[in-house]
């Protein structure tokens, strides 16, 4: 199983120049990839211009949006933003998509919230219409660049809702499920890989995981302090049931990875809840020990 690392860039107050640095490391490091979360009524930093910066201060690693809120943005312009990110990393990208579930993102948009899933299955048609090269519409033209990669960035379907999981009997090259212990994610991947042979897809989905952790003298408080921030409107007994479930030690790291990696998932994506440097080599350390 693959190990990637995620970006501070949804850590409120982080300075643009720590994503770039922490990508550097990263990049030196043991990890797959680096990912990061969408919002937009938040203070995050966009994911697609993030990565786009982070593609110039890399070479090897790759980049994955875990996940991107697709219904959030014009289609014509989402595809062209990501082929042309997929060509100027060298086919670095994976896309994980999903429909998202904060209607305050719609509003600031704006863009539709009740249809949004409706929207998103018509606008993964589209993708993959305008990545592989054919005209837009009857009306409209052929949107390049072209994706280094054939038929365009891989895409990872995301989210917990049944409609997810079904997308993935035509749709994207795999599934992304965030913020579940390895015995639910082992469910939902189970399905995942029902669904895809049921659509007599060829080989197997890839599976990818996300947690979030922290390591060091003030992980706990760190941890806390991240979730009870970004996640304050599902009420205070969830997030404290949330802050309970993730990784603190390298004990708890070193389980997860194992429970995880036991379940099948191809890469676990870990997030970071302390914006300072020393969690990249910390994970690293971890990782390669």
């Amino acid at each position: 199983m693959k190990v990637g690392i995620g970006l501070p860039a949804s850590s409120p107050g982080v300075q643009g120049r720590l994503n770039l640095d922490w990508a550097k490391q990263a990049e030196a490091g043991p990890f797959s990839s680096l990912g990061l979360v969408d919002r937009l009524v938040y203070p995050n930093f966009e994911p697609l211009i993030t990565l786009a910066a982070v593609a110039s201060m890399t070479t090897r690693i790759r980049l994955m949006t875990t996940i991107l809120l697709a219904p959030l943005r014009e289609t014509g312009i989402l595809a062209k933003q990501a082929a042309s990110l997929d060509a100027l990393s060298g086919g670095r990208l994976t896309l994980g998509l999903g429909v998202g579930g904060r209607e305050d993102d719609f509003l600031a948009a704006p863009a539709s919230f009740p249809d949004r899933g409706k929207r998103f299955d018509a606008q993964l048609e589209q993708l993959a219409r305008i990545w592989s090269g054919q005209a837009a519409s009857s009306q409209v033209g052929v949107i390049g660049p072209a994706p280094i990669q054939p038929g365009g960035p891989e895409i990872l379907i995301g989210g917990d809702a049944p409609a997810s999981l079904r997308r993935l009997g035509r749709w994207g090259n795999g599934y992304i499920r965030g913020l579940s212990p390895p015995e639910q994610a082992n469910q939902a991947f189970r399905m995942a890989e029902e669904i895809w042979r049921k659509a007599a897809r060829p080989g197997k989905p890839r599976l990818v995981s996300c947690i979030y952790y922290a390591l060091g003298p003030r992980a706990s408080e760190g941890i806390e302090h991240y979730i009870s921030t970004y996640y304050v409107y599902l009420g205070r007994d969830l997030v404290r049931r949330m802050v309970q479930g993730f990784p603190s030690t390298v004990e708890a790291v070193q389980a997860a990875i194992k429970g995880f990696s036991d379940i099948g998932a191809d890469e676990l994506m870990l997030w970071p809840c302390i914006p300072e440097l020393d969690q990249v080599q910390r994970l690293a350390d971890l990782i390669k020990n």
